[in-house]
């Protein structure tokens, strides 16, 4: 049962590196699937939990949040490799017991990697440590929710802080936020505000929705997709799949990235013998090789080109009804979009003119168009902006409401859009607030609440008492790691809900408390009601159950649902007028309390138990009406704005590896890229090496360059990374997180949203252990310096890689 972890850590001199792969899945990501798991769990348990992950009266991939189908068969397999090493770290029967911690002190712990600290084991009972200890030790559950009810009271709820992870079931979630406006704060961060709090915070306002609006038998239809800032190989693999059978459909996809990405170059569909033993399918009909931070130019510049290809044929791009009908904006869009500087665009985006005309007459030669994005649009300082300018071009051709056609905004986390949903945030709306107040009998607080920046600068400050973490790993996942921790560290109380030992534990407050909890997959069965289930949203809207069915490794775990309901009981006590223990006990009772609270949701107990679950209101997708201020859809004008760095930097965006999934680590193999055994190396294209004066693999420190609103500049590092030479485009650069994050200043965020810029690093390399000087002090811009001419040949080099 207790099978060994592994006992060496990362060895970053043992680095490999070797050609990046051209295809993603086939015969390879099956065999490295079942090592995995049955590595980490034995053949019984991972074939049981395979059998049930993303089926009917199974369980939710506690990987991301790529929706199933509810009109089709699903797949006997529906689930892909990166899942697999999700559950299989879920499964796992390593464990970490008491022993394991009277064994490694703390100051032991600092020094091990979150690969090494996740890779130990499932936590089996909840443990403790106080000022002047040296190592966790156990505490009985009693204990340790009378500790945080006793820190609790000893504060002011302004002084308290829950965050939680995207992992967290929507019945949880519900608890936990009623939890903390029953103490009396919105201190509610989450892992939203880390990644898609920029996509809401432009398609609310626009749109009358945070969400995407598309289904996924849209995707199917679509004529065109287009996947931007996006790797889907890696972090939604069964997106593949969904791309692919709109291919084969007869529609069309085009990549926009900054790296080529081996998932969108051709895949082998694992689950088909043409997948397994044949040539697979080419996905990306085209590769625009954008740079870090031009797709708000790119964008801008599509606008034009179609409204330029409309008036050549009035309302053969230009869906004029549509407009009139249901917009407002249009004219002033149109003035803006009138004339374009193609030289600036060039600057912004590192693409040829061709490139974008000819991405522009595929977009309107289609009917029905669908824009995907993710992290690599949402995580610099005019990231609201960009995405305002893809809701302009999509409300430009009428793509909204209409088969094959829409918003995407992939989610990462399998509920993180649930967790929203609940009411996880810290700026909740009035309604809202108001039907939890008549629902409970509360008084609920009003005044906004901390998100996750703002949660880092009052840790800073030591204006945090006591930090709550629902699962997460916040100080891996947040920016500028170094006064993240020390703040951490000053906090009087801090409490990890947590499966696996993290980053977060060993960096700690004063007194800290890790409890352990059932995960996914686990049977939750110690009710007097009998077994439980719990559900959660996913990309789609689409809200569905989600029930482990396999023994926990432990008899001490508590449920999350449970947990909440103590710690509550043991702040608020017991005449408060929430009834926490009977939602506890049976989650019939806080699903009840849904369908009362949040709309959509109504008859939640009835709909959860159909087959396919229920799929959630969506204006914009439903009836083709937005519910903005105006009740209408917004075209918005944005002034141009892109990245660019001085001379001898580098625009540096952080990406995961193959091996990664956030902040957990499967293993050291980020095969498409070609790269394992190691994870401090930055990608940069060979020309950007040679012209800074640096060799392929070349050890460096790196340092970031941020100047403040105060106009104050100031400099963060982190040592010892080997440079990479990589296809990536000029002028930028990429490194895994959070290895990187510590190059993030706290202030280095999007506007609007607050989201951090973890793809908008200024960046330059030293030698490891020289003098602290570049070698060219002089070298020339390579983000801005290049021509046209420059540009197209290695977009030709990309785009033949494409092809091959």
């Amino acid at each position: 049962m207790h099978r060994q972890p592994p006992q060496q850590d990362i060895n970053e001199d043992d680095l490999d590196v070797h050609e990046p792969k051209t295809s993603a899945a086939g015969l390879k990501a099956v065999a490295v699937a079942m090592e995995r798991g049955v590595s980490q769990a034995g053949v019984t348990r991972t074939v049981r939990s395979m059998l049930r992950v993303n089926q009917h009266g199974g369980f939710d991939c506690p990987g991301c949040a790529w929706p199933e189908s509810i009109t089709g068969k699903r797949k006997p397999a529906e689930f892909c490799e990166n899942g697999a090493k999700a559950i299989a770290e879920e499964n796992t029967t390593r464990v970490v017991t008491p022993e394991f911690w009277a064994k490694h002190s703390i100051a032991e712990l600092e020094t091990k990697t979150e690969y090494w600290l996740g890779s130990q084991g499932r936590i089996t009972e909840p443990v403790v440590i106080r000022p002047g200890d040296t190592h966790y030790s156990p505490i009985t559950w009693q204990d340790a929710f009378s500790l945080i009810g006793e820190r609790i009271n000893a504060t002011t709820p302004d002084r308290c802080v829950f965050y939680t992870s995207g992992r967290t079931a929507n019945e949880t979630a519900f608890m936990y936020q009623l939890f903390a406006r029953s103490l009396g704060t919105n201190n509610l961060p989450d892992c939203s505000n880390m990644c898609h709090e920029s996509s809401g915070s432009a398609l609310n306002p626009t749109i009358g929705i945070g969400k995407g609006t598309v289904s996924l038998e849209d995707i199917h239809a679509a004529e065109l997709v287009l996947v931007v800032g996006q790797n889907p190989g890696t972090n939604h693999p069964r997106m593949l799949s969904s791309l692919r059978d709109c291919k084969d459909n007869g529609g069309k996809v085009v990549a926009v990235n900054p790296l080529p990405e081996a998932g969108l170059l051709n895949f082998k569909d694992p689950q088909s013998v043409f997948g397994l033993v044949g040539n697979g399918t080419t996905i990306a009909d085209d590769f625009l090789q954008i740079k870090v931070g031009g797709d708000l130019a790119l964008f801008q510049a599509l606008g034009h080109l179609l409204l330029e290809a409309d008036k050549l044929n009035p309302g053969s791009v230009v869906d004029h009804d549509f407009i009139a009908a249901q917009t407002d904006g249009f004219e002033h869009y149109k003035m803006a979009r009138s004339t374009i500087d193609w030289e600036e665009t060039r600057r912004a985006t590192g693409l040829g003119r061709s490139e974008i005309t000819r991405l522009a007459e595929m977009m309107a030669a289609s009917k029905a168009t669908i824009i995907c994005w993710a992290l690599g649009l949402t995580q610099q300082p005019h990231s609201v902006d960009t995405l305002r300018e893809i809701i302009n071009v999509l409300l430009l051709q009428g793509n909204f409401g209409k088969r094959g056609a829409g918003a995407c905004p992939v989610r990462g986390h399998s509920n993180v859009q649930g967790d929203r949903t609940m009411g996880i945030w810290e700026k909740p709306k009035e309604p809202f607030l108001a039907a939890l107040d008549k629902e409970f009998g509360l008084a609920v607080p009003r005044a906004h609440g901390y998100d996750s920046v703002e949660t880092q600068a009052a840790l800073e400050r030591g204006d945090v008492d006591v930090f709550v973490s629902m699962g997460g790993n916040f100080v891996a996942a947040g920016s500028d790691s170094g006064p993240l921790e020390a703040g951490l560290r000053k906090a009087g109380l801090t409490v990890h809900i947590s499966t696996k030992p993290n980053r977060s534990h060993v960096v700690h407050g004063k007194t800290s408390l890790i409890l352990p909890t059932l995960g996914r997959t686990d049977t939750d069965d110690k009710h007097p009601g009998g077994r439980q289930f719990l559900s959660v949203e996913d990309s789609m809207s689409v809200v569905h159950s989600t029930q482990g069915r396999l023994k926990p490794v432990s008899d001490h775990l508590l449920s999350e649902p449970v947990i909440v309901a103590r710690m509550a009981e043991a702040t608020l006590g017991s005449s408060h007028p929430v009834d926490w223990k009977a939602m506890a006990t049976d989650y019939d009772v806080i699903r009840d309390h849904v369908s009362r609270v949040i709309p959509g949701f109504e008859d939640f107990n009835r709909r959860i138990r159909d087959r396919n679950g229920f799929v959630l209101p969506n204006p914009p997708r439903d009836t083709r009406t937005f519910a903005t201020d105006i009740g209408r859809a917004r075209f918005t004008v944005s002034p141009l704005e892109y990245l660019e760095a001085p001379p001898g930097h580098l625009i540096l965006q952080t990406v995961r590896s193959h091996d990664q999934y956030n902040t957990t680590f499967y293993g050291l193999d980020d095969r498409y890229r070609g790269i394992s055994e190691g994870r401090r190396v930055i990608l940069v294209h060979p020309a950007d090496l040679s012209s800074l004066g640096f060799e392929d693999r070349e050890l460096v420190d790196v340092i970031s360059t941020f100047t403040g609103s105060d106009g104050q500049a100031s400099e963060r590092r982190a040592d010892r990374f080997h440079l990479i030479a990589y296809p990536t485009a000029r002028g930028c650069a990429a490194a895994y997180f959070p290895e990187a994050n510590a190059l993030v200043h706290r202030e280095l965020v999007a506007r609007e949203s607050n989201t951090p810029g973890f793809k908008a690093m200024t960046v330059r390399f030293v030698r490891h252990g020289g003098d602290g000087s570049t070698p060219n002090e002089t070298s020339n811009n390579t983000t801005s310096g290049t021509t046209s001419d420059a540009v197209e040949p290695q977009n030709k080099e990309a785009r033949q890689q494409w092809d091959a």
